[in-house]
């Protein structure tokens, strides 16, 4: 069970985790030693999954990204599916996958250093397949906005 000051702390954590546990005390109103263990219990809890380094536009923005709506074949079998989400999961140009509702199945974002490494790829992953019944790419021009986050602190949480 997460309580106001666990919620807080994820919130923080999310919007940049390197912070020390002393700057975080000065807005959560929790002594450093207690954030800290908090923050290691959250930790240990599985509720922070895992920290990560979002790397800055300017070593990003000349990259190639598409998201890429994928359609299944009506008769594809679940081993073939569970297959293609594997290769998805595995591969390190593919950022996300989500499986959604509507008239495509997946939706996922691809980032790759030019087209011809993105049409290998999606010749790979899309195009052999069986299970795909078809894929539409839809290039991504500039990023307007990236912030994985989720408020916590407003929610509840109990």
């Amino acid at each position: 069970m997460l309580d106001q000051f666990d919620a807080a702390l994820l919130d923080l954590a999310q919007r940049d985790d390197s912070r020390t546990a002393d700057s975080i005390a000065a807005e959560i109103p929790l002594s450093p030693s207690a954030i800290a263990r908090r923050l290691r219990r959250l930790r240990e809890g599985g509720w922070i999954a895992r920290t990560i380094a979002i790397l800055s536009p300017k070593l990003t923005s000349s990259r190639l990204r598409a998201c890429v709506l994928v359609q299944l074949s009506e008769h594809a079998d679940q081993r073939g599916k569970q297959e293609l989400l594997r290769r998805l999961h595995e591969t390190e140009e593919v950022q996300f996958a989500y499986e959604i509702s509507g008239t495509y199945d997946l939706l996922v974002l691809v980032d790759c250093a030019n087209m011809d490494e993105f049409v290998a790829l999606a010749e790979g992953l899309f195009a052999s397949d069986a299970t795909v019944r078809r894929y539409e790419s839809n290039f991504v021009k500039r990023e307007l906005k990236f912030a994985p986050f989720v408020r916590l602190s407003d929610a509840a949480t109990s």
